[in-house]
């Protein structure tokens, strides 16, 4: 028959103590949430800035490895053809020799020294001089064509090979690049998206009143560097408005050295793509009053970004991610120097 126990009472002592675990999570949460206070407006555009100034250094970084990324390919492009040229001759050389050889053996027979060339290693056999001594000047000749022709492609794969490694590492960081500029936009985006609807729509004014500001610009009498970069600032201009884009070099978006870089080709100048490496592409000028327009001006301790002058302290430049193609003071940011190409 079954027992009808009434269930066992907790006793006071464990009800006191699941009280005050309880009162002590509810007493931990409120002081976490203290701690942890949402951050205001200015708060988070402080932190998305800085997010984006670290996602343009990384987006200079895999703007490098992407320009070795397609040198490699022209110069592994290039050494496969001259392999393919020089395979060719190769065969060109040896069927010739195998034309001497045939006729010989239609006379007689094959000089035994023509003989072991053709069937044995050439390089262990031309090392004996005593073999050339068998040979008649005109087979001699080829011979030593033939060996100099396999030791400049054996070079020229090696070559290859050699950049082909480069060529996969340089994908490799292309890829970690990539990932890491991605990563920070992904950081400021949610920190952005932590904002409410009215504090969104107020960063966004910001940003309109900077543009607008641009194109009220005094730029003064600036007097351009040279033609060149009078042409190069000018095809700047032209693209006020456009939207940075890491990674882009137009001609409808641009991150800082996209657009300095294919301004400069409208002017039919080549510089180099990346901030870092403009920043050797001239004559430096450490001076800002002695700066003219279409200089390039270099900015940041690891000059991560670049402008053009525009005259009387303005930069013509591609700002941040989120931001388009805008006058800006040069005060905005620290100037490192400018380069006159």
């Amino acid at each position: 028959m079954a027992s009808h126990r009434r269930p066992k009472q907790p006793s006071r002592t464990r009800v006191t103590v699941l009280t005050a675990t309880a009162a002590a999570a509810v007493a931990l949460s409120a002081q976490t949430a203290q701690a942890d206070p949402k951050p205001s407006k200015s708060e988070v555009k402080e932190k998305v800035d800085k997010l984006y100034e670290e996602a343009e250094q990384a987006t200079e970084k895999y703007n490098g490895a992407k320009e070795k990324q397609e040198k490699l390919n022209e110069e592994i492009d290039a050494l496969q053809d001259r392999v393919a040229r020089g395979q060719d001759e190769l065969n060109t050389l040896r069927n010739s020799l195998g034309s001497v050889a045939s006729a010989q053996y239609r006379s007689g027979g094959i000089d035994p020294s023509l003989q072991l060339f053709l069937s044995g290693d050439p390089d262990t056999y031309l090392d004996k001089a005593s073999a050339l001594d068998q040979l008649g000047a005109k087979q001699t000749d080829a011979i030593q064509d033939i060996q100099a022709k396999q030791r400049t492609l054996a070079q020229q794969r090696q070559e290859a090979q050699g950049k082909l490694k480069d060529l996969a590492d340089t994908r490799e960081e292309l890829g970690k690049k990539k990932k890491e500029v991605q990563g920070k936009l992904a950081a400021a985006q949610k920190l952005l998206n932590s904002l409410t609807a009215a504090e969104r729509a107020a960063l966004a004014a910001d940003d309109t009143r900077a543009n607008r500001a641009s194109s009220r610009a005094d730029l003064g009498n600036s007097v351009p560097a040279s033609q060149r970069a009078a042409a190069a600032f000018a095809a700047a201009q032209s693209k006020i408005g456009s939207p940075y884009v890491y990674g882009a070099s137009g001609p409808s978006s641009f991150d800082c050295s996209g657009l300095t870089s294919w301004a400069y080709a409208q002017a039919n100048v080549s510089i180099p793509r990346t901030s870092q490496a403009q920043a050797n592409a001239g004559t430096r000028i450490y001076s800002q009053s002695q700066l003219q327009q279409g200089d390039l001006v270099i900015f940041y301790g690891d000059l991560h970004h670049v402008g053009f002058y525009a005259g009387n302290g303005q930069v013509l430049h591609a700002p941040k991610p989120g931001a388009n193609v805008r006058y800006e003071s040069i005060n905005n940011m620290p100037f490192q120097f400018g380069v006159r190409i």
